[in-house]
């Protein structure tokens, strides 16, 4: 049986799977940050912060999945242990925090890392010729950049 890569004559496509495995691990560590923002968040956003951690944790985890199918639909093996993700992740565990601000910068440090890593990915796949990476990453990308310009106006 043929992956999508061999049936499209896709060669190139070893470097955009481990980028890919890069973004996933780099992203299930932004949804364990994401919850913990959720259950840890006090102050004076509590309830404005509590619900929005949440819908991003959600919608982190969707994401995940779609990464992680986008790995095997081309023929790779997606990261699933927790040594993966923080050997090969690209954001650092937030731990011991509560401040409602500190916690949105955090969240807009990840997502910009996590934006930086899908236009690196956008780049790679364009010289693969890999559209439906592409695909992926532009949806990715401008729903983050909406979302990271709403959480930036908290800080206003």
């Amino acid at each position: 049986m043929k992956n999508v890569n061999e049936l499209l004559g896709l060669k190139e496509t070893k470097e955009v799977n481990e980028k890919l495995n890069v973004l996933l691990a780099s992203y299930q560590v932004y949804y364990q940050n994401l919850r913990g923002f959720h259950w840890n968040v006090k102050g004076k956003m509590f309830f404005t912060l509590h619900g929005k951690f949440e819908e991003l944790y959600n919608d982190a985890a969707e994401k995940i999945d779609e990464v992680a199918e986008r790995i095997l639909t081309m023929g790779g093996q997606p990261l699933h242990t927790f040594d993966d993700y923080l050997k090969n992740s690209k954001i650092k565990v937030v731990k011991d925090e509560s401040e409602g601000t500190k916690l949105v910068e955090a969240t807009l440090d990840n997502m910009s890392a996590l934006v930086k890593m899908e236009r690196e990915i956008l780049e790679v796949a364009d010289k693969a010729n890999d559209e439906g990476t592409q695909a992926l990453m532009s949806d990715l990308i401008s729903e983050q950049e909406k979302t990271m310009w709403m959480l930036n106006s908290l800080l206003d």
